[in-house]
């Protein structure tokens, strides 16, 4: 630990100059082989027993994996940038995931923590007024960008690591912590769960920075109503023919695309559910004179009830099937991500809870938050409640530049050591537990 002395223990200054590096070499799900790389080499230096790539991803649990040149991209990238070549390798093709386990002196409950690693796909401002170009820590690669705060989120994890490295001998149990990729459009945590990790937890932990939480000393104990979601992608094909001389002959794919992305926004909402639709990108056609033959739709669905998601869903494919006999089409449906619906175990939430009231800089404890929103976490929260084990999502404030996935997105870094507070207090709360219960 470095830095100067807080109300709990030593600041860790390292978890600023991390999220700063992670910022600047942001890296799309899936292709986080820098961040993957680094996280290993952390945890190996702090004693940790370190599991990755395949060993932690289950192979056809993945969702959404970029294209072939994306991948080969990131990896070539990474290892310009320093990663080492052998344990690059084992993150290659979509296999970027990490966990690193830590056993306690005695014997003991596993208690887990998962961050997400991935950066978000946008531009990132590049004007003064943005804190990370004025200050030089801007994203590096033009179209990808830190715009959700998982560069905080890693870097809290490595803080955790680096304190739970240091008191292991006065715990018992088993700490966990997972570095999750592909978070974003709910990709990664599937295949981690598909994986066995979750397997033998009994409490999971996961957090995020902003969301409801919007002011530094305020933390949301235990988000409830995490929004379950798929995202689709709808491939549509037609014919192409010239659009004056024989258009007569084409079968337009693009008016395909375009009716259904307007239906698909107006399907009824569910009574029985809070529900969120929306279309995000419809691209298709070759030129101005051709009669498109392709196009694709991208959109989501997403609910807090299964009943309600699935209305969506079979809404969507009557809507899809529509529009392509409509104008003469074919189509295809892809399922490029997905997560279920998930609140937190009260119980914990009250653990949580109970950690911060212990904080002095903590000045805001709000309880029973419905999150509104959707983050895969909550497949790795069910997989352990299902088992008879505790999840707890909890939320931790901070003001915001912009709104979480705009180009301006950056949060105030005054939220880390807190954040890392109060993990610490959890982590020695759930693992001092295990410790008095096994006297």
């Amino acid at each position: 630990m470095t830095g100067s002395v807080g109300a709990f223990g030593p600041v860790d200054d390292q978890i600023v100059l991390d999220r700063r590096e992670l910022h600047r070499i942001a890296e799309p799900g899936w292709c986080e082989i820098f961040t993957a790389s680094k996280i290993v080499g952390a945890l190996h230096s702090l004693g940790f027993t370190v599991r990755s790539g395949s060993e932690v991803i289950a192979a056809d649990g993945r969702l959404g994996l970029p294209s072939r040149q994306e991948l080969d991209f990131f990896f070539d990238r990474a290892l310009r940038l320093g990663a080492a070549p052998e344990a690059a390798e084992r993150f290659r093709d979509g296999f970027t995931g990490v966990v690193g386990r830590l056993k306690c002196a005695a014997g003991g409950p596993v208690v887990a923590f998962r961050f997400d690693i991935d950066a978000n796909y946008g531009d990132e401002l590049q004007s003064g007024d943005h804190r990370p170009a004025r200050e030089g820590f801007a994203s590096s690669h033009a179209g990808t960008h830190h715009n959700c705060g998982h560069d905080g989120h890693t870097a809290l994890g490595l803080s955790l690591a680096r304190f739970c490295a240091a008191t292991a001998c006065d715990l018992a149990g088993e700490l966990r912590l997972i570095f999750q990729p592909a978070e974003e459009g709910l990709r990664g945590a599937s295949a981690m769960v598909a994986a066995g990790v979750l397997d033998d937890v009994d409490y999971f932990v996961g957090c995020h920075l902003g969301v409801q939480a919007r002011q530094v000393g305020e933390i949301v104990s235990g988000y409830r109503d995490i929004l379950g979601s798929i995202k689709i992608d709808a491939e549509f094909s037609g014919e192409g023919a010239h659009a004056a001389i024989s258009p007569h002959c084409g079968k337009n794919a693009l008016m395909a695309a375009c009716v259904a992305g307007q239906n698909l926004m107006a399907i009824p909402r569910h009574g029985a559910g809070d529900t969120r639709i929306n279309v995000g990108r419809i691209v298709g056609g070759e030129s101005r004179n051709t009669v498109p033959s392709k196009a694709r739709v991208e959109f989501e669905i997403r609910s807090d009830t299964p009943e309600a998601l699935e209305y969506l869903r079979k809404a969507a494919d009557r809507i899809l099937g529509a529009a392509a006999d409509m104008h003469g089409v074919t189509h295809r449906v892809n399922v490029v991500g997905r997560a279920s619906a998930a609140s937190s175990d009260p119980g914990l939430a009250q653990l949580v809870r109970r950690a911060a009231e212990e904080m002095p800089s903590v000045h805001t404890i709000r309880d029973g938050v419905a999150f509104r929103g959707s983050d895969d976490a909550t497949e790795m929260m069910r997989r352990v409640q299902q088992q008879g084990g505790q999840a707890v999502y909890f939320g931790i404030g901070t003001s915001l530049n912009a709104v979480h996935h705009n180009p301006g997105f950056d949060f105030d870094e005054a939220a880390l050591p807190l954040g890392a507070e109060i993990l610490q207090r959890v982590a020695l709360r759930l693992l001092a537990e295990g410790a008095r219960k096994n006297r």
